[in-house]
């Protein structure tokens, strides 16, 4: 499958600095339309969906910062806005940082450093494109099989704890095996036998009380495409007898009804709990596990790779924003960190909660530390433990937001000093003491 490329709304009227950008968008796979004048800007972002948007401050009839301004008071739902200012608009480039722009740079520019500036703000686009996998190893690893079985119709059961992603794991394989063919999904352990069986299977018209019409079962509606089924592992002894009987003759025999309706379907099953151990101890049937468990998917949980945290607390950020029409938040150095150190028993499902929650509570354009818990965080131990992991994350937090803030100025010190509020020598100072070095970054 071909995924859409991530698309720039380029707002430039430097005909030889738009031509540049366009040639070097175009070899490095993003699609983008190129508007030069900020009212051509402002109907196209009214209207149309991007990924992120790139926007010179200077203007021929609007400047880049009233344009944003404009649209904000508008609720107009944007992408992440990077601009593009001279050494004299330093100040309101920051300033526009504080209305939620997302970042800037300072001309001139290195134009690798921007493209991959672009490249990870468009991370969580491709991601979410992709299943919104991770960046770890292990959904690397992951991602790489999806690939394989794409071409494939074996039967796939994805396993781990509850709430980290096994559903959004099998919607990235039928994207993966055919987009356009139906994905249908059921929770087996959230009905009772009786219903999960017309569920599954569909019922006839007076198959029994409150049947007054014939209606189709989820392998019916799934014909031709994917059936997920989840929390298989909950499913009846009785109800596995009558799913394996449907797998191995490849048809179905909807309640109530006496004809045999055949399927074609891609199966993947679910499970939080381990198959084997039910297996032995008698509540799983053992031909169906193997039949189901032709490629097992092994999710780990949230804790184990941490490095996925970040990029998927963007993406929810984001896809939570775009549901209420507003701008995604960021998140402050002190909120990343407690986002790293916190276990997440949860998953990613307790992620996302918790950032649903954090985005109503929070009134700014950042999210804070405090808000993204609703109880205390932990107590430390002595006093002396308190004061050595106090100064600890100070630095931490100091160290991150002055590396974002070289980053945002091409790590050019004296223009970094200058956003900063500080002297050269102090910033130079200040990475010294921090170890913040570009080529360890």
């Amino acid at each position: 499958m071909t995924l859409p490329k991530p698309k720039i709304c380029l707002i430039e009227d430097d005909e030889i600095m738009g031509e540049s950008l366009i040639d070097r968008f175009d070899l490095e796979g993003f699609d983008h339309d190129w508007h030069r004048t900020g009212n051509d800007a402002l109907a196209a972002l009214r209207s149309r969906h991007y990924a992120v948007a790139l926007s010179d401050i200077r203007l021929p009839d609007i400047r880049g910062d009233v344009l944003f301004k404009q649209l904000l008071s508008e609720h107009v739902r944007l992408p992440p806005f990077v601009f593009i200012t001279g050494q004299g608009d330093i100040d309101n480039a920051v300033s526009l940082l504080k209305h939620g722009a997302q970042d800037y740079i300072t001309k001139p520019f290195d134009l690798d450093a921007l493209i991959e500036k672009l490249r990870n703000l468009t991370a969580p686009v491709r991601d979410l494109g992709a299943g919104g996998l991770g960046t770890s190893l292990a959904m690397r690893q992951i991602e790489t099989m999806l690939e394989r079985l794409g071409s494939s119709t074996a039967s796939v059961l994805i396993t781990g704890e509850s709430g980290v992603g096994k559903e959004r794991i099998a919607q990235a394989l039928h994207q993966r095996t055919d987009s356009a063919s139906p994905f249908i999904a059921v929770n087996c352990g959230a009905l009772t036998e009786s219903l999960l069986e017309a569920e599954l299977f569909g019922y006839e018209k007076g198959a029994f009380t409150g049947a007054g019409r014939t209606k189709k079962g989820v392998f019916e509606q799934a014909d031709g495409g994917t059936l997920f089924l989840d929390e298989i592992g909950d499913m009846p002894l009785s109800m596995q007898v009558k799913l394996l009987r449907a797998l191995e003759e490849r048809s179905i025999v909807r309640v109530g009804g006496e004809t045999s309706i055949p399927v074609s379907i891609r199966l993947i099953c679910a499970t939080h709990q381990i198959l084997q151990e039910r297996v032995a101890s008698g509540s799983f049937r053992e031909d169906l596990y193997y039949r189901i468990n032709v490629v097992e998917l092994r999710i780990p949980p949230l804790r184990e790779r941490p490095e996925d945290i970040l990029p998927l607390a963007q993406s929810l950020l984001a896809e939570i924003a775009s549901a209420r029409g507003r701008i995604a938040p960021g998140l402050t150095p002190a909120a990343e960190h407690a986002l790293l150190n916190y276990p997440w028993p949860g998953n990613i499902r307790e992620l996302k909660n918790a950032l649903e929650r954090a985005s109503l509570m929070s009134d700014g354009r950042f999210i804070s530390h405090d808000v993204l818990f609703d109880r205390p965080a932990p107590k430390l131990g002595a006093l002396q433990d308190v004061a050595s992991s106090l100064r600890d994350y100070l630095s931490e937090c100091e160290r991150d937001f002055i590396v974002r803030a070289l980053d945002a100025c091409q790590w050019q010190i004296q223009s970094c000093a200058d956003s900063l509020g500080i002297s050269r020598k102090n910033l130079w100072e200040k990475m010294r003491k921090l170890g913040i070095d570009k080529e360890v970054v």
